[in-house]
């Protein structure tokens, strides 16, 4: 059984328990939990029978591969959600003793497609999760915070390192994306629920967990300061060092190396 492939769409819960703890949401999955990655028993349900928006997350019935989020057909739905990341591997030093697990994989990012339209009358997103998921398996830094965020963490353990691309303005890990992509293809797992107004659960979900790779609206958290100056460290040293370019057998090269 797999989760919202037909692309149904739950109404984002609005009533979610203040006041109670940052593990308020944990505690409910936690009492359920099997210790078999992405199986789980006895899930909440909502009035309907269904699963509700957060046990989609916390308690999925799968968590999905890189190979399987890239197949086609995409068991992503083309639809706004919010999506959650797991890993069997923890990058760097990332604090996990506070983060929601499930078997030997933790919870360490969750994100949202589309952004909330912006209050000034801005031209509202069309992006959708399925989208945005498989951008973040095959993309690059500058268009995934999530690759920008692992990529800086693993950057000596892969031997990777951010770089200024194109003309200069843009920031990627080069030919080091690949490099990432294939790590994210055995360690990163995700599942998502489809859902309207997916920023208003994301609010909450970061609100009560521990989700050390979130920096948005995630101040307070432990890993956060820690985070910005590791990316803040490495775009500083990505724009001291010369634009890659592309060489003939389409490796990158620094400008600087080019034969005149």
């Amino acid at each position: 059984m797999t989760l919202d492939t037909q692309g149904a769409r739950s109404k984002c819960p609005r009533n979610l328990p203040l006041g109670r703890g940052k593990h308020w949401l944990v505690d409910r999955c936690n009492k359920h939990a099997t210790g078999r990655v992405g199986i789980g028993a006895l899930p909440q349900t909502d009035e309907d029978g269904g699963m509700e928006p957060v046990d989609q997350l916390l308690h999925p019935h799968a968590l999905w591969r890189r190979d399987e989020v890239l197949q086609r057909p995409c068991p992503v739905p083309a639809s706004s959600g919010v999506y959650a990341w797991y890993f069997d591997e923890i990058p760097f030093e990332i604090p996990t003793d506070g983060c929601h697990r499930l078997g030997s994989s933790f919870l360490l990012y969750v994100g949202i497609s589309p952004r909330e339209t912006p209050k000034n009358g801005g031209v509202t997103s069309r992006q959708t999760i399925r989208r945005r998921l498989r951008y973040h398996f095959r993309g690059n830094a500058e268009g995934s915070t999530l690759r920008l965020t692992l990529g800086c963490l693993l950057s000596e353990t892969l031997g990777i390192q951010l770089r200024r691309v194109g003309s200069g303005s843009r920031l990627t890990f080069g030919d080091g994306e690949y490099v990432l992509s294939e790590w994210m293809g055995r360690h990163a797992r995700v599942c998502w629920v489809a859902i309207e107004e997916p920023w208003l659960l994301e609010t909450r979900l970061i609100g009560r967990l521990d989700l050390p790779l979130n920096l948005d609206q995630n101040r307070n958290g432990r890993f956060h300061a820690r985070l910005s100056q590791l990316r803040s460290e490495a775009r500083e040293r990505a724009r001291s060092l010369p634009i890659l370019l592309r060489g003939r057998g389409g490796t990158a090269m620094a400008s600087g190396s080019i034969s005149q």
